[in-house]
Order: C-alpha cells, then sequence, then structure tokens
C-alpha cells in the first residue's frame, strides 16, 4: 500500500548517517612556546573541535529518531497522538505503530478504534491515507469497512488506492476501478490557471511529493506548486514550458513504479474482472523499469481473473 514516501505504502524506515570531521592542529615544532600553551588539551579552542561535531551528530540523531516511525510509542504518547493532530507526523507515527499492533492481532489495539474512524476523515491527505492502511488490518470490523468504502471515493488518488488496497482484505472487489487506474498513466493536473514552467523533463523519475513544476497566476508574484501524488517516470508532456493553462488543464502522464504495480496484480490476483485483462497482460512482458517479479506476478494475476471468469460462466 502506498504511504507519504511516493508509492503505495507499505514500510516505512528511514537511516540517518552523520559524518564527524577533525581539524588537524599545527605542527608543534613551529609553535612558539605561548601558542602551545593556548591550544592546550583543556583550551577553548579545542574544546569547540571537539563539542561541535559531537552536537551536530546529536542533534542529527535526535531529529531522525523523533521522525522515524519505526521507533515505538508508549500507550500514552499514541492516545495523544491519535486524539492531537496539530502536529502531523506524529499522527502518522501513532497510526503506523497502531498498524502494527492490529496486523499482530494484539488485542489492546481496539482500544482506539475510535480515534481511527475519526482519522479516516481528517482534512489531512497524509493520515487519511495512512488511516485507510490502518482499518485494512482488521477485517472484522465493519465499521473499518464501510469507512473505506467512502474513502475509495476520496478526492485524493493515494487515500483511495490505498482504501482500495484495504477493502480487498474484507474480499471486496469495490475498489477494483482503482486497483485498474494504478497500472495506467496518472494525469497530473494545473491547480490553479497561470504561466507554467517545468522543472523536469520526460523520462524522469518522480516519488509521491515530487514538484514537477510551478504554475504563476497572472499578475501575481507567487506561484503555486505542481505536485505528482504518485511515483514513477514522467511519460510525456502534454503542454509547451512557459504556455498559459488553465485550472485543471493537464499537464504531464506518469507511468507507475514497481511498487504500485505490484500492489495492484496482487489485489487483482483476489478481486481482478475480464476487463482488467489489458492493462494486466501489458505488465506480463519484459519492461523497463519493471523487474521479473512483476512479469511473474501479473502472469499469475491473468491466469486468476480467467479462472474467475469461467467459474462465473459456469
Amino acid at each position: 500500500m502506498q504511504n507519504s514516501t511516493g508509492e503505495v505504502r507499505t514500510e516505512l524506515t528511514f537511516t540517518p548517517v552523520s559524518p564527524r570531521t577533525h581539524a588537524p592542529l599545527q605542527s608543534q615544532a613551529t609553535m612558539s612556546p605561548p601558542t602551545q600553551k593556548n591550544l592546550g588539551v583543556g583550551s577553548p579552542r579545542n574544546t569547540v573541535l571537539v563539542v561541535v561535531p559531537i552536537l551536530l551528530v546529536l542533534i542529527t540523531f535526535l531529529f531522525w529518531y523523533q521522525t522515524w516511525f519505526g521507533r515505538a510509542l508508549s500507550d500514552q504518547e499514541m492516545g495523544n497522538y491519535l486524539v492531537d493532530t496539530s502536529v502531523p507526523h506524529k499522527t502518522q507515527h501513532a497510526l503506523s505503530q497502531l498498524s502494527e499492533r492490529m496486523a499482530r492481532g494484539d488485542p489492546t489495539a481496539k482500544r482506539w478504534y475510535p480515534q481511527l474512524l475519526a482519522l479516516a476523515e481528517s482534512r489531512e491527505p497524509q493520515i487519511r491515507l495512512e488511516a485507510a492502511w490502518a482499518m485494512g488490518q482488521d477485517n472484522h470490523s465493519e465499521e473499518f469497512h464501510q469507512a473505506l468504502n467512502k474513502l475509495i471515493h476520496d478526492a485524493e488518488p493515494m487515500v483511495r488506492r490505498n482504501a482500495a488496497l484495504a477493502l480487498v482484505r474484507f474480499g471486496d472487489g469495490a475498489g477494483e476501478p482503482e486497483l485498474r487506474s494504478m497500472l495506467e498513466p496518472f494525469t497530473l493536473v494545473s491547480p490553479c490557471p497561470g504561466t507554467l514552467k517545468f522543472r523536469l523533463k520526460e523520462q524522469d523519475a518522480v516519488r509521491d511529493g515530487t514538484i514537477l513544476a510551478r504554475v504563476r497566476p497572472q499578475g501575481s508574484d507567487k506561484q503555486s506548486d505542481v505536485v505528482s501524488p504518485v511515483g514513477g517516470n514522467i511519460k510525456r508532456l502534454l503542454v509547451k514550458d512557459g504556455a498559459c493553462v488553465a485550472e485543471g488543464e493537464a499537464l504531464a502522464l506518469i507511468t507507475p513504479d514497481e511498487g504500485q504495480v505490484w500492489e495492484s496484480l496482487r489485489a487483482l490476483y483476489l478481486v481482478g474482472q475480464p476487463q482488467d485483462l489489458v492493462d494486466v497482460e501489458r505488465f506480463a512482458q519484459p519492461l523497463p523499469n519493471m523487474s521479473d517479479r512483476v512479469r511473474q506476478q501479473a502472469a499469475a494475476t491473468a491466469q486468476a481473473i480467467r479462472q474467475r471468469a469461467g467459474k462465473a460462466k459456469g
């Protein structure tokens, strides 16, 4: 399933690395006695040389540790972050941890189900996305089932996709059209009218959250970012750089990345319909940027769809 890093979200991992540096000391043979005294082990200058790199490493570590979703949260933190959404990444962290508890069958996770249902209606797309993924971890909850059926009509494509994938866990194929769309190029549109300036070119790789272009409304100094909500590669730019575009006008086509294709094919293996075969079988052939596992999954998915259709006719 896709999350906030650009593809259908499955896991979130972050690894920080911060180098330490040391400034070389002047050779003692060229120092006068006063200079050697001033550069002694306990001198202010030597203290700075030691402390500053340590502080840089410490600050980097603390920032990473506070934003790393793998950091275990206490029950109190979970409860606070699921209610207080003023810091969205903390709420996302709590939802990620809640998903893991639910996947393990931890019965204590049910205490936060009311908060999870409330977050499925959050104004923040990233929170709704995480909530959709979490609700898929308990396919016995009818409340979650109903909430996911609403989210497949969400305004944000990534929320719709996570909801469609989660519904498959309930044996519900209501999100089948959205699953099929994950195999097709995504059309990126302009958020407002104005003059367009591309930042990337055709064939460039993008991730969810990548800024492809900016649009400057006429008579304004402010620009609006054109942000890709999906990951993949720019297949084609649909307008010329510097053109005047209208709000909602198609600007670029983005081919799907392997992660979302893989998740879609696995879901369609269970709920796919004959109308999906054209898109599915396209990935059964060797394609750029796609591995053998995608080709094999596509072949298996196409076979499963045909068998299901044959049984339905029989």
